[in-house]
């Protein structure tokens, strides 16, 4: 294995059945968690982008962003070889796996690394098990909730303050390598020089109530 991807995911509602993704996320970690590189960006869900009111992604912030066949090039390429790294991170791989079925492709089981679960045995006086109430009981400070980059880097601080605890062990030395599918890029993004990602900016600290976040389009490569 490579290291970590650290995902989130928001999306139109609960059911990785019926709804769809609006927002993704990956934080690539070295095996030591020292950040390599950050994707993120809003998604077209060719619908209506659910609830807003927790997400805060109103239906016009989507006009112009890719679809999710668009970037599922690169979201392969940044979870190949990885441990895949999540609060309650079935949850958002099961979105994943569900989009990437949606254009035929097969995601491969992966080994996972639930923060959620990993807080549960750490932080027993959390309020609750949701990122927010972790992250605060780690005293991590404050995040933007409920972004999709916001809550990654939550999760990475969550995951390495875990890592300090000794709640989460190195990762194997030796993991076995799972056949990785490789995706030709969608013919849009051929034709014109690659794919625009639409990204919501996530600030360092907490969103007064009401305030949206900010929107940059940012290059094809998507990444920092």
């Amino acid at each position: 294995m490579n290291g970590y991807a650290v995902v989130d995911v928001e999306a139109t509602g609960r059911s990785p059945w019926r709804h769809r993704v609006v927002e993704v996320a990956v934080v690539q970690l070295d095996a030591g968690l020292r950040a390599e590189r950050e994707f993120s960006t809003l998604v077209d869900p060719v619908g209506p982008v659910g609830p807003t009111h927790v997400h805060r992604i109103a239906q016009e912030d989507v006009v112009g962003a890719p679809r999710f066949r668009q970037i599922a090039p690169q979201l392969l390429e940044l979870l190949a070889g990885r441990v895949l790294v999540g609060h309650h991170v079935t949850c958002d791989r099961a979105f994943l796996e569900r989009e990437f079925a949606r254009i035929g492709v097969v995601l491969p089981p992966v080994p996972l690394l639930c923060t959620m679960r990993t807080a549960r045995r750490l932080l027993p006086e959390a309020g609750g098990f949701g990122l927010a109430a972790c992250v605060e009981a780690a005293g991590l400070g404050w995040f933007p909730a409920h972004t999709a980059l916001g809550d990654a880097r939550a999760t990475v601080e969550l995951l390495r303050h875990c890592r300090r605890t000794g709640a989460v062990e190195e990762l194997p030395p030796q993991a076995p390598v799972v056949p990785w599918p490789r995706l030709a890029p969608a013919r849009s993004a051929r034709e014109h020089g690659g794919v625009p990602l639409l990204r919501r900016l996530a600030p360092l600290g907490p969103w007064p109530a009401g305030v949206e976040g900010p929107r940059a389009l940012i290059g094809a490569a998507g990444y920092e």
